[in-house]
């Protein structure tokens, strides 16, 4: 009896999660379209204008990586605080120059440490699982709220729920594995195909490879939801 009546209470808890504060759809379009622009056709075109221009390719390769540093330059000024979202991203950064600069200096040299870098986030994925809380909960959280006190409590009160907690290991599990394959792959396109190709395949690659991601990621959280919702209201039939 008393397990029956601790599992309707657990039920009744996801049944009754908070609902998100309203944010601005608007705003959330737009950082979108921002990231996009700087991180995919910005790189690409200035690449290619820097190619036109006599740089190398070296040269060019690294000077288009500017535009996502500008990326995270512009969200940490429209949010006016460095969260553990934030904090991510500049380590990447730092260590994306670190490993651009060290080594052999060649385009193909350059593709191949920015894949292991790529390869790191995956790693680091699977490693956060180990910590009190994996880093999607901290994208998760980036992307589901607007950045303000109420959203942002609304999201961090969600780890009290079993089924939140689940769900967010599996999909850090499942970003951490995808991510090292998708550095694997790249590592082995930048070694068989061409500089230009790689230029205009590598951007693609990469956020062809967040698209369905994110896409996965939407939907498992939509089923793991109603799965939960189901639950609670055989639960409470029962009782």
């Amino acid at each position: 009896m008393g397990t029956s009546s601790g599992s309707d209470v657990r039920a009744t808890q996801v049944e009754e999660r908070p609902l998100p504060p309203a944010r601005s759809r608007g705003s959330a379009v737009g950082g979108w379209v921002l990231t996009i622009v700087l991180n995919v056709a910005a790189p690409i075109f200035t690449y290619n204008a820097l190619r036109d221009q006599g740089w190398s390719e070296f040269a060019a390769l690294l000077a288009s990586g500017a535009w996502p540093v500008l990326d995270s330059a512009v969200h940490l000024a429209w949010r006016r605080r460095l969260d553990e979202f934030a904090i991510v991203t500049l380590v990447f950064l730092v260590i994306t120059a670190v490993v651009s600069l060290v080594g052999p200096h060649s385009a193909r040299a350059l593709l191949v440490k920015d894949s292991a870098v790529t390869g790191l986030f995956g790693l680091l994925c699977l490693a956060s699982l180990l910590a009190p809380r994996p880093l999607m909960f901290y994208f998760g959280r980036k992307f589901a709220t607007d950045g303000t006190t109420a959203s942002t409590s609304w999201w961090n009160g969600l780890w009290q729920f079993e089924g939140f907690r689940t769900t967010t290991r599996t999909m850090t599990t499942v970003w951490g594995v995808a991510y090292c394959i998708e550095a694997v792959v790249r590592v082995a396109l930048a070694s068989a195909l061409s500089i230009d190709t790689m230029v205009t395949l590598s951007p693609i690659l990469i956020y062809g490879v967040l698209g369905s991601l994110i896409l996965w990621t939407t939907m498992y959280g939509k089923r793991a939801r109603r799965r939960g919702e189901e639950r609670a209201a055989a639960a409470t039939a029962q009782g």
